[in-house]
């Protein structure tokens, strides 16, 4: 399939990298902006190598370029020090800068269209009422990975992951944020879920799907646009 010429992918892929760019100019912790901006360093290459054979969606790229800045920002400042949350707690008397759990909201949105998508493009789930369900799945699996990777930076650098951790002294951090990404992508699924479908259903996406689909061995319909799935 020949990609067709979007020019938001293109800003939004532009605007991540000059934030990036940005974020690495004097962090306030240069191991800590990697561990929190290799998943941009990453994804981004990634999304451009297979941009012609799997174009994404709008919506979904524009979540991604958001989430991306999130996550340079947290970067930057490490989560627990980022100026905007200063000013939140402060506002509004909270314990802590609470960045860090928005942060883990994102964390299970923005993937939620992300695995949402996948599935609905390579299996024959579109349209089945098991998509919802293993969509969050997969976020609060992806989340639990997620904080064993923060387990192993505690265990082999000590005091110097604090930066990475971000706990701010709450012993029940590690569960907090799983539950903040089971929030997000529980949201995710319940109000983008109408959105997203329409932008499959665009003909920006809809030749990939129908290639993917077809290969369901019979379980996806003849036409190629929903699966026979319950």
């Amino acid at each position: 399939m020949t990609a067709v010429r979007r020019p938001l992918p293109v800003l939004l892929a532009c605007a991540v990298v000059a934030a990036l760019a940005l974020s690495a100019w004097g962090p306030r912790d240069r191991t800590t902006w990697f561990l929190e901006t290799v998943w941009v360093l990453v994804g981004l290459p990634l999304i451009v190598l297979t941009w012609r054979r799997f174009p994404l969606t709008d919506l979904l790229c524009c979540l991604l370029a958001v989430h991306a800045l999130v996550l340079i920002v947290g970067g930057h400042y490490t989560y627990a020090q980022v100026p905007v949350g200063d000013w939140v707690r402060d506002t509004f008397g909270l314990a802590r800068n609470p960045y860090d759990r928005f942060g883990h909201l994102m964390q299970g949105f923005v993937p939620a269209v992300l695995v949402r998508e996948l599935l609905s493009r390579t299996s024959p789930l579109r349209g089945s009422r098991w998509l919802p369900p293993l969509t969050v799945c997969a976020c609060l699996a992806f989340s639990a990975v997620f904080e064993m990777l923060e387990w192993l930076a505690a265990v082999t650098g000590g005091q110097a992951a604090d930066a990475f951790l971000a706990t701010q002294g709450d012993v029940w951090d590690t569960q907090w944020d799983m539950f903040c990404a089971l929030i997000g992508a529980t949201v995710s699924v319940l109000v983008m879920s109408r959105l997203h479908d329409r932008q499959l259903d665009g003909p920006r996406v809809t030749s990939s799907c129908s290639g993917a689909w077809s290969t369901g061995a019979g379980r996806t319909s003849t036409s190629g646009t929903r699966p026979l799935l319950p």
